[in-house]
Formats: structure tokens, C-alpha cells, sequence
């Protein structure tokens, strides 16, 4: 079987002119056809495989339309011309594609593009509650005026028992932990996770 190139990067199989287009993006060579290329007739690939193109644009020994851009980031904008969804590698970034939809000049994919860029940021930066905790020492003689002066926001969590300093000691002679929580807004980076208790909670104590 015969093949060869048309000037206008099309293949040609026995003679007759082929769908098929190469393309040499940064080194990298993607075999597609003039029919994906054209999805977006105001791209500049619809205009790259016209007969009579006004881009002049170089070809490689094999026929390829030379284009100086990031291979990588051009696979993601051929696959959206074959199927119309934005597939990309987890190593790739949104304004790496974005750039490359602005360059090729593909408005469908544009608008894609930066609808993703505003959902992952808005993920990245929403907010979430999580518990703060405060613990404090008292003595059995302070828990009544502990209770009764708990600021507002703040709720009873729990109270460990904690001995005492003194051998004969009473009730009142025992020292305990008075632990409250608040909910407190804080902003979620991708690496924040919600805070665990106040390892003084893991002390050995009874639970009263």
C-alpha cells in the first residue's frame, strides 16, 4: 500500500487523499483526522487542515504539521475534539489546559476549562466546622461556679477526675478537668483535618 502527504498534512493511501492528519506537537507526533480537527471551525486546527489555509505553517520530513506547544497538554485538547469531555491526568493542571484552549482557540473546551478551575477552587477553599476544645484544672469546691460561668458558644464536654494532692483530702480536695468545646469555622486547604481532642483526655482518670 502506497502512502504519502498532501502539502496540507492530509495522508494519502493509494493515490487517494486520506481523513487521516498527522500532527508534530513539541516533538511528539498524534495521528487524528481532519473531521475531529474541524469540530470547532474557529479553532486554529479547523483552519491548519483547510485546503487552501492562510496559516503557514512548517512541516516535518514525514508530512506532519509542526506545532511548537506542550505535547502533554495537547492530549487532553484532542481527546475533547473526539469526544467532547475534558479528560485529564492527575499531573496536569487546569491553566496548563486552559492556556493550551486559549492558544488553539477552541471555545467549547475554554469554557470547560474554567468552570473546572472555579469548582477545584471553590472545593479547595470551602470552609467546615470542627470542634475546638479547651480544658481546664479545678477543684472540686470550684465545679458549681465552673458550670455557671461556661462562656456562651462553649458546651460541656466532660470531667476527669484527677486525684488529689492530699492523702486525707475530701471531695473538695480533688483536683479535676473541666473539658468544653465550641464549633469554630475554619478553612479547608487539601491538608488541614479536623483537630482531635486535647491529648490531656487521654490521662487516666474516672469519668464522673
Amino acid at each position: 500500500m502506497a502512502q504519502g502527504s498532501y502539502g496540507n498534512g492530509s495522508m494519502e493511501i493509494d493515490g487517494r487523499k486520506s481523513e487521516w492528519v498527522r500532527l508534530n506537537v513539541g516533538g511528539t507526533t498524534f495521528l487524528t483526522t481532519r473531521t475531529t480537527l474541524g469540530r470547532d471551525q474557529k479553532s486554529f486546527l479547523y483552519r491548519l487542515v483547510q485546503e487552501a489555509s492562510d496559516l503557514n505553517t512548517d512541516k516535518d520530513t514525514d508530512g506532519a504539521f509542526l506545532i511548537d506547544r506542550d505535547p502533554s497538554y495537547f492530549g487532553p485538547v484532542l481527546n475533547f475534539l473526539r469526544h467532547g469531555k475534558l479528560v485529564m491526568n492527575k499531573d496536569l493542571a487546569e491553566e496548563g489546559v486552559l492556556e493550551e484552549a486559549e492558544f488553539y482557540n477552541i471555545t467549547d473546551l475554554i469554557k470547560v476549562v474554567k468552570e473546572r478551575i472555579v469548582e477545584r477552587d471553590a472545593k479547595q477553599n470551602q470552609t467546615f466546622m470542627k470542634n475546638v476544645y479547651r480544658v481546664m484544672q479545678c477543684s472540686g469546691q470550684e465545679l458549681t461556679q465552673m458550670v455557671s460561668t461556661i462562656p456562651d458558644g462553649w458546651k460541656f464536654e466532660q470531667l476527669l477526675n484527677i486525684g488529689s494532692h492530699y492523702n486525707y483530702g475530701s471531695e473538695d480536695h480533688a483536683e479535676f478537668l473541666f473539658v468544653v468545646s465550641k464549633e469554630c469555622p475554619t478553612v479547608l486547604s487539601g491538608t488541614d483535618e479536623p483537630s482531635d481532642r486535647a491529648k490531656v483526655l487521654q490521662l487516666k482518670g474516672t469519668r464522673i
